[in-house]
């Protein structure tokens, strides 16, 4: 009975302090100071009865989980059939649900708020699957994700602040940036592994971060950069009067709006509708793109990275050039998501890019399964979306948000959709079958 009786006395020290921090003591600002409130009875009360349950759950958990025992999730694959007609099925539903994202915009089902989350929920997904590449496939703990994002928006801002360079010309400089940021980000953290490596790839993201803070005679400080143009349609615009200077009006080089190309009412929300469709188009690219690459030799080698790379070596494979390519394509789309990003909102600062962005984007590969593209994005779509949907508990989002991965990983530590990989059963005659 000793053995398990520290860690539970242990486990319900760190609920009890974390909880009464968190919920027990309350800032409350009286004129120009800060003042340490206490919270309700029903809170304390509620503070004691979740540390008596963590520390009966750690007592006693190997005897509950011998009684309980949670369903297991069946796997995609298990679900489809095999062959032909599994691939068909499967081609089949990819294709349904493109049509659906590609239509339910201009259905009664939606409205602008939620088309608006959708679009927010994309650039995560897009965001997942860039990480995806340096987590799941190369197996390379990395923290600092979030600053090549950060390159990407602030590349297309200042880009357009400076130069007025367009969208669509932004767009490939700002993922070939990322991707030189990656890359260089690769030298350092080569003879790195675990815990080391995630601490410098944390280093790196909060040095982009303070060097956009502190450079404010071109990044702006943390008063940011605002007013960065919306991405338009072949130089048709989505808003009621177009930008046009003196000059090109002279050269009747202006853009036209897009509802007086077509002859139709304004109305704001068609641009929130493109840029919609535009997400869902940069979240197909990278799809394909990701999914191409890890049928190449590149992606069988990230793979050999992660299992073991000594083995790696063995196989004449260079390690350097594998982890150094897999930064780079990674944060080649990071690029990509944040320079969509910048043009979406229209205002961006250092505030936007926090270490807790870096954070959730893990949390999204984790959660949905490493090495796995459905489990990203069912993933990404949780944590984007519900959060939204429960505002009245916004204050607990993230103790909401710790309980559902340590749900997870004691129900499915595999993740919510784990990759199938490919495997060769052998019956009782060791013939294959």
């Amino acid at each position: 009975m000793n053995r398990p009786l520290y860690p539970a006395i242990f486990a319900a020290i760190v609920t009890l302090v974390l909880t009464s921090m968190m919920l027990g003591i309350q800032l409350k600002t009286e004129g120009i100071n800060l003042t340490l409130h206490s919270a309700s009875e029903f809170t304390w009360y509620s503070i004691a009865g979740s540390t008596l349950a963590v520390f009966l759950f750690q007592l006693f958990r190997e005897q509950l989980t011998g009684l309980v025992k949670l369903p297991e999730l069946p796997s995609v694959a298990s679900l489809l059939p095999e062959g032909k007609k599994g691939d068909r099925i499967k081609q089949l539903g990819i294709a349904f649900v493109i049509a659906a994202a590609l239509i339910w915009p201009f259905t009664e089902f939606s409205n602008r708020g939620a088309i608006d989350l959708a679009t927010l929920a994309l650039i995560y997904i897009m965001l997942g699957l860039g990480l995806n590449i340096v987590v799941g496939l190369a197996g390379l703990l990395d923290l600092g994700y979030v600053a090549f994002y950060a390159v990407g928006a602030y590349t297309y801002a200042l880009l357009s602040l400076y130069y007025d360079v367009s969208f669509w010309v932004a767009l490939p400089l700002c993922g070939l940036l990322a991707a030189t940021f990656g890359f260089l980000l690769g030298f350092p953290v080569l003879r790195l592994r675990g815990d080391y490596l995630a601490i410098v790839t944390l280093g790196f993201g909060e040095i982009i971060r303070i060097l956009l803070l502190n450079w404010t005679n071109v990044t702006g400080g943390p008063n940011g950069i605002s007013r960065i143009p919306k991405p338009d349609l072949f130089g048709l615009e989505f808003t009621k009067r177009v930008r046009c200077s003196a000059e090109d009006k002279l050269a009747d080089a202006c853009n036209v709006p897009f509802h007086e190309y077509f002859g139709i009412a304004y109305d704001p929300s068609y641009k929130v509708i493109f840029l919609y469709l535009l997400a869902v188009a940069l979240v197909l690219i990278t799809i394909y793109v990701i999914n191409r690459l890890t049928r190449m030799p590149i992606g069988r080698a990230w793979e050999a990275l992660r299992e073991d790379e000594i083995a790696c070596r063995s196989l004449g494979l260079n390690p350097t050039i594998v982890k150094l390519t897999a930064f780079t394509i990674g944060a080649t789309f990071a690029g990509f998501a944040g320079c969509f990003f910048a043009a979406r909102q229209g205002f961006i600062s250092p505030e936007s890019f926090v270490f807790i962005e870096s954070a959730i984007i893990l949390s999204i590969v984790v959660l949905g399964g490493m090495g796995s593209q459905l489990g990203i994005i069912l993933a990404a779509i949780i944590l984007t979306v519900l959060p939204e949907l429960a505002r009245e508990f916004q204050e607990y989002r993230m103790l909401m948000f710790g309980l559902l991965m340590v749900f997870m990983m004691i129900w499915r530590p595999q993740g919510l959709v784990p990759k199938s990989r490919p495997h060769l059963e052998l019956a009782s005659g060791d013939k294959p079958q």
